[in-house]
C-alpha cells in the first residue's frame, strides 16, 4: 500500500513547531483581541486544521464564520481568477474581523477577499497566515499575523492539498516535484 508520505520529500514544519506556533499566535490574538468579540473568518478547505486549532487554544469569547475561495483549482500556481464558492452567514458591519486563512503565496486571494469584506464596512479588518510565502507575491498583502515564513517550495500537510490530497498529513510538507510535474 502506498503511503502519502512516499511523494513527500521532506517535512519542513513538524506537528510540533505548528503546536507551539499556533499556540503563540493564539495568546497573541488574545491580547489583541481580548475586549473586542471579534469575528474569525476561516478560509475553507486548507484552513479548517489551523483554525480548528487557532480558535481552540484562544481564551477570549469570539465568533466564527467560513468562507469558501479559490484561486487555484487544481494546479499548483494561482490562476490569478479568484472565486467565491461560500459568503459569509452573518453581517460584519461595525465587528472587528480577523481572516484566517492557510497560506499566502501570490496574494490574489487574499487582496480580493480583503476589498470584498472592506466593503461591508467593519470596525477593523485583519489577516491572520499559517504560512506566508513572501517569494510568491504578485499583489501588495501584509498579514497582520503570521506563524511561519516559508521559502518558494510547494507544501502539502495540515490542511494544504495538492489536486485535494495530502491535507491529513500531521505536518507541512515539501512535494516531490515529480508529483506535480507530471
Amino acid at each position: 500500500m502506498k503511503s502519502m508520505y512516499d511523494d513527500i520529500e521532506s517535512v519542513m514544519i513538524s506537528k510540533e513547531e505548528i503546536a507551539a506556533g499556533v499556540s503563540a499566535l493564539a495568546a497573541r490574538l488574545d491580547e489583541d483581541y481580548g475586549d473586542k468579540f471579534p469575528v474569525l473568518v476561516c478560509i475553507l478547505k486548507g484552513c479548517a486544521p489551523f483554525f480548528t486549532d487557532l480558535i481552540r487554544a484562544m481564551k477570549i469569547p469570539l465568533q466564527i464564520d467560513f468562507m469558501a475561495i479559490s484561486s487555484y483549482g487544481n494546479g499548483t500556481n494561482s490562476s490569478g481568477q479568484v472565486k467565491m464558492n461560500k459568503d459569509l452567514d452573518k453581517s460584519i458591519e461595525g465587528r472587528h474581523v480577523l481572516i484566517v486563512e492557510d497560506i499566502i503565496d501570490s496574494g490574489h486571494t487574499l487582496s480580493y477577499l480583503k476589498n470584498v469584506l472592506l466593503a461591508r464596512q467593519p470596525a477593523s479588518l485583519k489577516i491572520c497566515t499559517l504560512l506566508d510565502k513572501v517569494a510568491r507575491r504578485e499583489v501588495e498583502i501584509t498579514p497582520d499575523y503570521k506563524c511561519f515564513d516559508i521559502g518558494n517550495e510547494f507544501v502539502v500537510g495540515y490542511g494544504l492539498d495538492y489536486a485535494e490530497k495530502y491535507r491529513n498529513l500531521p505536518e507541512i510538507g515539501v512535494l516531490k516535484r515529480c508529483v506535480y510535474e507530471k
